[in-house]
């Protein structure tokens, strides 16, 4: 799916700005983005957090550009501000690791060029503060890059004077070039022509006067498939499916009203869920539904971690904190325990849980999606998604996945 102006930081391409204390980074990411975006000061360590900025930056289109703290803080509000950056790395398609010219390259910048290699970020190397190199310097800033190993493409800029700002931008777009390529919301599901019934509860646990973004995501997914969208709530659902001449193709659902849809929908029509589409998206979707069988393994007083990716006031009924606990515990009938997260809070050690539940992740990009599952996998720790884990408990897991086994024959 293309990205269009206006999209949600999760649909952007996430491109940090890391490096030593005082290297110039938050005059940099000013620079890049021709606003005063971050607190400039020649006091070491002025970024305490990282500072995110939505963008269009071309050629590529829109990014969020994030500016972290020193790589090489200390002490122990250092450390803190070090793993804020170790966060934000997660999260990135591409970084920039900036260097201060006028020192060259520290062990601490081998060792986040190290991890950004380490995690498959492509980056560019910024040789900053190149207004202050004397006749001859420059050059020689510029090529010890070959000599450390590197091997990425850097360029001498000055956040100062704007020297090579254009070139920086062009070489950061280089570097996240595929970044952009996302998965296709509802990709091979549907075809020109088809009929898609999307079921949306307008309940009390339901924003107010809005949907949610995975709604708003498949409504404009069928669209420019050029397929037909009719969206219900499970009240109207019957009524909905009453008014077609014809079957529909697909039907999506919210994952909390599953049961209630089954019931009504035909077992020849492909049923699945928002929740379990937003896995597909973000491509972690085999490795949740592996982990969900996991849950017929839970034993008497197992610790389950439940996790949205964004933080938002909680209604009565509730998925994540009612919903979700009660139909674990009538399905396993087992005496779960149940700790919860939300925002871009994900815990560090996993040590301690048995299962991790998800949400669908709509807040958060592909990479951040992946990085907490490559977590959760370290740690040995089975982590699955809210829309599979209350398909299984409902008798409908296997229905859901369905329509993913017909695309893998072929359907278009």
């Amino acid at each position: 799916m293309a990205q269009r102006e206006g999209s949600v930081n999760a649909n952007r391409i996430h491109i940090s700005f890391l490096g030593a204390m005082n290297a110039g980074k938050s005059s940099l990411v000013n620079a890049v983005t021709g606003q005063d975006l971050s607190v400039v000061s020649s006091t070491p360590g002025t970024t305490t957090d990282p500072v995110k900025k939505s963008m269009e930056l071309l050629p590529l289109g829109p990014v969020l550009v994030i500016d972290t703290p020193g790589y090489d803080d200390s002490g122990e509000l250092g450390s803190l501000r070090v793993q804020k950056t170790m966060d934000a790395i997660r999260q990135s398609d591409a970084a920039v690791l900036v260097l201060d010219a006028t020192v060259g390259v520290r062990e601490c910048d081998k060792k986040a060029a190290a991890l950004l290699k380490e995690k498959a970020i492509p980056f560019v190397v910024a040789w900053n503060k190149a207004d202050l190199l004397k006749a001859g310097e420059k050059e020689n800033a510029a090529s010890v890059l070959s000599h450390e190993g590197f091997g990425e493409p850097s360029v001498l800029v000055s956040a100062k004077s704007g020297l090579n700002i254009n070139e920086l931008k062009e070489k950061i777009a280089l570097a996240a070039k595929g970044s952009e390529k996302q998965r296709e919301f509802i990709g091979g599901l549907v075809k020109p022509g088809d009929r898609v019934i999307l079921v949306i509860p307008t309940d009390e646990a339901s924003p107010k006067d809005r949907i949610i973004l995975p709604q708003q995501m498949a409504v404009r997914s069928v669209i420019d498939k050029g397929a037909l969208a009719f969206s219900c709530n499970p009240q109207t659902l019957k009524a909905a499916l009453l008014s077609l001449k014809k079957a529909p193709d697909l039907v999506i659902t919210d994952s909390q009203a599953f049961s209630a849809t089954a019931k009504i929908i035909p077992k020849e029509i492909p049923l699945t869920s928002f929740s379990i589409l937003m896995a597909d998206y973000k491509g972690t979707l085999a490795a949740e539904v592996e982990a969900v069988k996991k849950i017929k393994e839970l034993s008497d007083v197992d610790l389950v971690l439940i996790s949205e990716g964004c933080t938002h006031r909680r209604q009565c009924g509730d998925i994540g904190t009612v919903k979700l606990p009660e139909a674990l515990k009538n399905f396993t009938k087992k005496n779960l325990r149940f700790e919860w997260t939300s925002g871009e809070g994900f815990p560090h050690d996993l040590s301690s849980y048995a299962l991790a539940i998800h949400c669908g992740a709509c807040m958060l990009n592909a990479r951040q999606m992946q990085s907490r599952l490559l977590s959760a996998k370290e740690a040995g720790l089975p982590m699955t998604n809210y829309g599979m884990v209350l398909a299984l408990c409902s008798g409908l897991l296997e229905r859901s996945l369905e329509v993913f086994k017909r695309r893998g024959k072929g359907k278009d």
